[in-house]
């Protein structure tokens, strides 16, 4: 599948973006060990979740799809998860395989976690090795997937330090620090999103997280709770900057998550000279939640300060667009993690942003860019659904048309985004290959 979009004058309007990823991941296996009924309103229905939803359906836990996105699942408790019978495809996510490597570790069987060519590409080994100092025992194809995960009642609490900020890992750790003996203390060497605990505590979890330091008993158990998923602030991030880049638009992105550890995109655009406020703010249980109002703005490059790098981690592929349509030079680092993403999200930026026309220079661990006008062109979006997402923005303000190749993967985690688009004026249509 392919996008075709023409250049467009943006309009303005109103826009409801899907639910959050990361929180309909835990929602759903957090939801699947506790005691009880969990019902989750403004489930993200994407391709990475429902492969955690089928996953966790595998291994015996009762959910239903009462409506396109209300989830009711009958939580099966700390140890009620059973051995599935074949192997546990998670497709395209990483959040889904690393979770779980966390979660199946404290059981008493074992499982195999595969999934698509991207994801058999992406490393493991930061999260296999502190599980194996927890006691865990997980094969793998030299720290890549898949996984086999041989699950042990006996875990014990570790004192871990990660080497790299990832929220992930965290999040791993203390599913499998819920089922150890003991104490789990994690630090983090920067802030990363902290859905899990906000979650945990939410369905009765003890746990604590002070100067980026977390330390959480083991062998709790959970209670289960109704949880309504905001919606989703990386997925929001597309419209946002398409409204930004416009000649004349104002966007209200509504119930967007806020929490604090997610917000470095709005901080490092408004840096840039966007008009962005936050409406209406409330909470959705744990969760920070608040309108968005997102008007055209004159954008300004700035050097991008590394110390944000943790709080937008997932938003760099538009940020790199909204560069590239500001005044002056932009210049990233401290990115290195981007390039063990779906794709190797530096170069494949950098190399669609070349192939529109525009001055892109590549460094080990960010780019430096120059603004201007993307020209039409061809753009291959490596399979990559954010990627894909950044160049469809990108072209509403092109001089000609643009085609993004391999663009099936945006349903992971933006269902209809091209009908998004359509909704504020952008002239977008899927096409297969070659048509």
């Amino acid at each position: 599948m392919q996008y075709l979009v023409l250049p467009s004058e943006l309009e303005s309007g109103t826009v409801r973006v899907p639910g959050d990823k990361s929180i309909s991941h835990r929602a759903l296996m957090l939801g699947a060990i506790a005691e009880g009924t969990s019902h989750i309103e403004d489930f993200l229905t994407g391709e990475d979740c429902l492969a955690t939803l089928a996953a966790l359906r595998a291994m015996g836990v009762r959910i239903e799809q009462v409506s396109g996105t209300s989830v009711s699942l009958q939580g099966v408790g700390m140890h009620g998860l059973r051995p599935p019978r074949g192997v546990l495809d998670l497709g395209n996510s990483g959040t889904a395989m690393r979770l779980f490597a966390g979660l199946l570790s404290g059981q008493k069987f074992s499982a195999t976690l595969t999934g698509d060519a991207s994801l058999s590409g992406r490393p493991m080994k930061r999260v296999i090795t502190p599980l194996t100092m927890m006691g865990a025992r997980i094969e793998s194809d030299d720290g890549y997937p898949p996984l086999v995960v041989h699950g042990r009642p006996d875990l014990v609490g570790i004192n871990y330090t990660l080497p790299v900020a990832s929220a992930q890992v965290k999040s791993a750790l203390l599913l499998a620090g819920l089922y150890a003996r003991g104490e789990t203390f994690i630090t983090e060497p920067a802030t990363t999103r902290d859905h899990t605990e906000r979650m945990l505590r939410a369905m009765g979890a003890t746990l604590t997280a002070e100067s980026r330091r977390i330390r959480m008993p083991g062998q709790q158990t959970l209670r289960a709770a109704d949880i309504r998923v905001p919606a989703d602030l990386s997925s929001a991030a597309f419209p946002m900057v398409a409204a930004l880049i416009a000649r004349h638009s104002e966007v209200l992105l509504l119930g967007v998550g806020v929490n604090p550890t997610r917000t470095g995109v709005i901080e490092i655009l408004r840096r840039m000279g966007a008009e962005i406020q936050l409406e209406n703010a409330r909470m959705f249980g744990e969760e920070p939640v608040a309108d968005l109002r997102v008007r055209a703005s004159t954008l300004r490059g700035i050097d991008v300060d590394p110390g944000l790098v943790s709080l937008a981690i997932d938003e760099f592929p538009i940020l790199f667009v909204a560069a590239a349509l500001a005044k002056g030079v932009t210049r990233f680092s401290g990115l290195g993690e981007l390039r063990v993403k779906e794709s190797d999200r530096i170069h494949a930026m950098v190399r669609g942003l070349k192939a529109l026309g525009l001055t892109v220079n590549e460094t080990e661990d960010g780019a430096e860019i120059y603004g201007g006008i993307p020209a039409g062109g061809h753009v291959d979006s490596q399979g990559d659904h954010r990627v894909a997402m950044a160049f469809a923005v990108a072209a509403t303000r092109a001089d000609g048309p643009v085609r993004i190749a391999d663009v099936a993967n945006v349903n992971t985690s933006f269902p209809d985004f091209a009908g998004s688009l359509r909704s504020l004026g952008v002239d977008v249509t899927e096409r297969e290959p070659g048509a």
